[in-house]
């Protein structure tokens, strides 16, 4: 790096000299200064494993233990992180739901309680009498589920629309349980929303209903079996995601598993759907914009977010894929508008079945860590000063870590850098954020060493790193040949035809952790390739 700014600065000179300027008094690069940043730099040093604070009591200490299916709002000054109410041992239960934390950095985060106190009672009620109406009894004591939020500044307002789904049988009304089984579907999901003046405040007021999960089958909500998957609810009320787009329209993206993923256009003055929703009236549910396995209702996608960047002039939609514990895999397809088509990385129209690509996130392990599993159900937001957009989700430890047989259910909040390739689509970095300093990569740094991972889909299967080794002489080889470039200005680096998105991160698996350089791309298929330098 020092030879390549002493070059810079004499290179100056001599086209400043040439230009005729006078009275010169330019200032050396200040090389050591940059240095001593990186070597003063302290990462964070909590635990993944944080089964040892896990409990309620040690809250304080979580920074992002127990989070999962995160949102993320900025206001200016802190960001907050909201999630489904799903932690560690139940640490959560008893104390509110889509529990909240709030960061200056996205790295250090405090932990700040409850948005909601206790379940609306327009939920029970809501409930009740659309049971009534095909002469159900009432549910007497629901059992709610709390799950992810969407929270996005609209105005001078922040709007939090929320998922609760009720876990009894349709028919009996009972909890879901396999002694209840009435051959019945699970009751209907509901989306509500709640607004505030300020994150800050935790002052919400709740709205009420948005929708409701829905279904094109009348009343025959009957089930073969706990085996039968063929869903009742064609719109499953669960995964809100929200946008404004650049034309003001808002439009509420949900859905999951079932029949896939719909867009309700909303009121932007109410933040209700701008034509009244009607239970029994297909044309007031959305329009459908994306199914995983045409004419299935077992999808084995969910988690639906959605942006807008207006540098490429796309509509992304990041969808969740398969089961969350250890398969959950990030995939993302894009559109011009905001209803689709989308299409796939290949180009195919996957609005009515296809499998998406890229693959963005899967289960991985670097050495010297156990790796994570359970990785999506994501969310995407910008630095509006910078420009840098990022990645959170929850990642899982993998079963029996450290010995402990519950260590799936560790969840830890992850927020990671976004890049976007020349084509347009974004890449993950494979190291989380950590405001490692941004100092200028110099080519002689990538020269060494690396972990490569191809995150080539495998059902809950983790793909493991293999060796990468950049030569001097400009040779790449190991898990990808050929002659490798560096571009500092677009931090790109080049290996034969595959193009990769560089940038310094932390190097989590380290002991210490120690900061190092990463990178991401996507290879022809769409898969994600990950690599991180080691020595």
């Amino acid at each position: 790096m020092r030879i390549k700014l002493l070059l810079a600065f004499f290179a100056y000179l001599l086209v400043a000299y040439s230009c005729g300027e006078d009275n010169l008094t330019p200032e050396l690069p200040d090389i050591e200064e940059e240095e001593d940043l990186l070597a003063d730099y302290q990462g964070p040093t909590y635990a993944d494993d944080y089964s040892a604070i896990a409990s309620w009591a040690n809250r304080s200490s979580w920074n992002l233990a127990n989070v999962h299916d995160p949102s993320v709002v900025f206001d200016g000054k802190y960001y907050y992180m909201y999630g489904t109410d799903a932690s560690y041992g139940n640490a959560h239960e008893g104390h509110g739901h889509f529990l909240y934390r709030k960061s200056e950095d996205l790295v250090n985060w405090n932990f700040e309680g409850a948005a909601m106190s206790e379940t609306p009672a327009w939920v029970k009620d809501t409930l009740n009498n659309m049971r009534a109406r095909v002469g159900l009894s009432p549910i007497n004591d629901p059992v709610f589920g709390h799950w992810a939020p969407v929270v996005r500044k609209v105005g001078d307002k922040y709007r939090m629309y929320y998922s609760i789904v009720v876990d009894n049988y349709i028919g009996n009304g009972l909890p879901n349980t396999a002694a209840n089984f009435d051959n019945t579907w699970t009751e209907k999901a509901f989306i509500g929303m709640m607004e505030t003046s300020s994150p800050l405040l935790n002052s919400w007021e709740d709205k009420g209903m948005v929708i409701c999960s829905v279904s094109d089958r009348g009343t025959n909500w009957d089930r073969s079996s706990t085996g039968d998957w063929s869903g009742y609810f064609k719109y499953n009320a669960i995964d809100p995601s929200f946008i404004v787009t650049p034309e003001g329209e808002h439009w509420l993206i949900y859905g999951s598993w079932h029949s896939g993923i719909a867009a309700l256009q909303l009121d932007p003055a109410t933040g209700l759907p701008l034509n009244e929703f009607d239970i029994n009236d297909e044309t007031t549910w959305g329009t459908h914009i994306y199914t995983r396995t045409s004419g299935s209702r077992w999808q084995a996608s969910e988690g639906p977010e959605i942006i807008y960047n207006e540098e490429t002039g796309y509509y992304y939609l990041f969808l969740a894929y398969d089961e969350l514990s250890v398969a959950y895999n990030t995939r993302v397809c894009r559109a011009t508008n905001i209803t689709g088509p989308y299409y796939t990385y290949s180009g195919a129209n996957i609005t009515n079945g296809g499998e998406v690509y890229p693959i963005l996130t899967h289960p991985y392990a670097f050495n010297n860590h156990s790796g994570w599993v359970g990785i999506s159900h994501c969310c995407i937001f910008q630095n509006e000063e910078t420009g840098d957009w990022y990645y959170s989700s929850q990642g899982r430890l993998p079963a029996n870590t450290n010995g402990n047989e519950y260590s799936n259910a560790i969840m830890m909040g992850h927020v990671r850098k976004i890049r976007w390739t020349e084509d347009g689509w974004p890449v993950v970095m494979p190291e989380r954020y950590a405001v490692v300093p941004d100092i200028e990569i110099s080519e002689d740094e990538l020269i060494g060493s690396w972990e490569h991972i191809t995150l080539n889909y495998e059902f809950q299967t983790q793909q493991k790193s293999v060796i990468l080794t950049l030569s001097a002489n400009y040779k790449a080889t190991g898990a990808i040949t050929g002659t490798w470039s560096f571009d500092a200005a677009s931090k790109v680096l080049t290996i034969g035809n595959q193009k990769l998105c560089v940038e310094r991160e932390l190097d989590w698996e380290e002991s210490p952790r120690v900061p190092t350089i990463v990178f991401s791309g996507l290879n022809s298929s769409g898969v994600s390739i990950w690599g991180k330098k080691t020595n």
